[in-house]
């Protein structure tokens, strides 16, 4: 069974950095697409950036080159690494892991203040 722990949430001015982390159990993680959501109140949850088994990593829109998504085979850790922060990217992050179904951590609160 597949667990994903996240950590690294917290409350961060705007302007500010955050790194969110993403622990992956249960099975092999390196044959794992893994990816990382938000959701935001009273919006959909929509995908932030992806990071594949091999090849390129994809972002939102909103995101590029601010966040980096990372991975840690040996460490079976996926990375976020989240730079010049804005309010609107306070959200609840979750982590998100993809073979034939989807895994999903608990979430962690991300919230930049103005």
């Amino acid at each position: 069974q597949v667990q994903l722990v996240e950590s690294g949430g917290g409350l961060v001015q705007a302007g500010g950095s955050l790194r969110l982390s993403c622990a992956f159990s249960g099975s092999i993680f390196r044959i794992f697409v893994m990816a990382w959501y938000r959701q935001a109140p009273g919006k959909q949850r929509e995908m932030v950036a992806r990071i594949p088994v091999g090849g390129s990593t994809n972002y939102a829109d909103s995101v590029k080159g601010r966040f980096t998504i990372s991975r840690d085979n040996a460490k079976n850790t996926v990375y976020l690494q989240m730079n010049s922060l804005k309010p609107e990217d306070t959200a609840v992050y979750y982590c998100n892991a993809r073979l034939t179904t989807d895994y999903w951590g608990q979430g962690t609160q991300v919230t930049v203040s103005s």
